[in-house]
């Protein structure tokens, strides 16, 4: 039975749920593929998924202004996410989702900053040290210097650099193509910002977000 949920669970059905900002399906699958790495606690890959589980869990909560389950979320998936590294420290996608989940933390907490920026920083450019054609840690760098301010090396505009980066590596990316629409949106530039994001749902018509993004987006 574990076997099954396991393969289940690795067959995009996370990803289709953060798509539906579905909640009750993503708080399931991380429980019960936290189940199966408590029973298999050398096993790098059961540690992974449940930290995507919960990186997504955190992701959507952010989507829908729930602060506390997002940043909830993201400690779980974090501690997985060491777990996936520790066990297998030569993967660069477990560095990424390590990153990525210490990154979630901030902006549902923005005292964490410091506690937790470091290690997004650090976590995803090992990843993109490990892997440098990996286009979703491109991403992932790019929406950490989203959030971070100017006066810290972040911004707008050194994120969009990262979505380029990460669209030129893999140009069906439709990650890439939203965040770039949303950092080029904050930049001003809303017409690009406006083709950036009618691209990503092109790509990938079933993020709520997406379309919620577009709808937001001026036209000028």
């Amino acid at each position: 039975m574990l076997a099954f949920l396991l393969f289940a669970w690795a067959a995009g059905d996370l990803e289709r749920a953060r798509d539906r900002q579905d909640k009750a399906t993503l708080e399931r699958a991380a429980s019960e593929l936290a189940a199966i790495a408590a029973k298999q606690p050398n096993d790098a890959t059961s540690h992974y998924r449940v930290a995507v589980a919960q990186s997504y869990l955190s992701e959507i909560a952010m989507e829908q202004r729930d602060k506390v389950q997002a940043k909830n979320a993201a400690e779980v998936g974090m501690k997985a996410a060491e777990r996936a590294v520790a066990l297998s420290p030569s993967v660069s996608e477990h560095h990424r989702v390590l990153g990525t989940l210490c990154g979630q933390v901030i902006p549902a907490n923005v005292m964490a900053g410091l506690k937790y920026g470091r290690c997004a920083q650090e976590s995803i450019n090992k990843a993109i040290e490990l892997d440098g054609r990996s286009a979703i840690a491109y991403v992932s760098r790019g929406v950490g210097n989203y959030y971070l301010p100017p006066m810290f090396g972040g911004g707008p505009e050194v994120a969009i650099r990262d979505f380029q980066k990460a669209i030129q590596t893999n140009p069906k990316l439709a990650e890439a193509h939203l965040w770039l629409g949303i950092a080029l949106r904050k930049a001003n530039r809303n017409e690009e910002a406006q083709r950036a994001i009618a691209k990503s749902l092109e790509l990938n018509p079933d993020r709520v977000w997406a379309k919620q993004q577009l709808d937001k987006t001026p036209a000028k």
